[in-house]
């Protein structure tokens, strides 16, 4: 038996990053993609931002690792359409291969509430003001 995997976005800021959880945990990066919009940066590792195919890729690293994110939200700031997410989140447990994995930070992201309403990363930034040029957690290094 098979079930959808498909994830509807956020129609508050607040609810986006719980969205996100939710989208993250179908491992599918086609179902998290649909949370950012056409155009929205995406930075897996501190000072390296991606958009587009190279957005979905760099998901796709983290999704392929197939371990469950959990995410606190501390603040959302909203202004009009566009919103401020503080988040922390953990990405903790064992691989299919059975390496344990631990990647954890506070994301700095911004959201923007699109004409039909949903909230959408323009930027997504999840080890917010992280100082290291190395990656954090590097899915390939796990």
């Amino acid at each position: 038996m098979t079930h959808s995997t498909s994830v509807l976005p956020a129609t508050s800021a607040a609810e986006h990053p719980y969205v996100f959880e939710r989208a993250f945990n179908t491992f599918d990066p086609e179902v998290l993609d649909q949370l950012y919009e056409p155009g929205a940066g995406f930075v897996p590792t501190p000072g390296h931002m991606v958009t587009g195919a190279g957005r979905l890729r760099a998901n796709g690293d983290f999704l392929r690792l197939r371990v469950p994110i959990r995410v606190a939200p501390r603040q959302t700031y909203v202004v009009g359409d566009l919103a401020l997410l503080i988040v922390d989140f953990v990405i903790a447990g064992t691989t299919p291969d059975g390496e344990p994995v631990r990647i954890e930070g506070t994301a700095t992201d911004v959201a923007r509430r699109g004409a039909d309403g949903y909230w959408r990363y323009a930027i997504d930034n999840p080890f917010g003001v992280a100082q290291n040029s190395e990656p954090i957690g590097d899915p390939a290094r796990s």
